[in-house]
């Protein structure tokens, strides 16, 4: 039996790559962001975004303290802190029978985070938002 898609994420938060994003989402991936209106479409795109919010969101601080499973998706609760604001969200994910993400789904908490995030995350995005290289 190959590794349940919530394992395969957690262990690529352990260690992220582009290539190691990449291989995670499927080609027709869709990220529903909470500071974009549209969702963004497509496996460039959405990893160009992910890379992004990781850069924003993965620091010591982060970790999930829930989590909430269904067959084809899951709610991962997570907080974190980001220059002294704490953020509590979740991440919503969907995936196929090949265990690719078809969608991902942000939401976070309280509006100063938001706001925040709004402003790392335009950040991140205008110096192309990508992870190292790595696999």
């Amino acid at each position: 039996m190959s590794e349940h898609p919530v394992a395969h994420w957690h262990r690529f938060l352990r260690s992220p790559s582009q290539a190691g994003l990449l291989a995670l989402l499927a080609e027709e991936v869709e990220f529903h962001s909470p500071v974009v209106h549209r969702p963004q479409v497509g496996r460039a795109l959405v990893s160009a975004y992910l890379g992004a919010a990781f850069r924003v969101f993965l620091n010591p601080h982060f970790h999930y303290v829930r989590e909430l499973l269904e067959p084809g998706g899951a709610v991962l609760e997570f907080v974190t802190e980001i220059d002294g604001i704490h953020v509590n969200g979740v991440d919503m994910i969907r995936w196929n029978d090949d265990g690719l993400i078809t969608e991902f789904k942000v939401m976070v908490r309280p509006l100063k985070a938001i706001q925040l995030i709004h402003q790392r995350m335009g950040e991140m995005l205008a110096t192309g938002g990508k992870l190292p290289a790595g696999s």
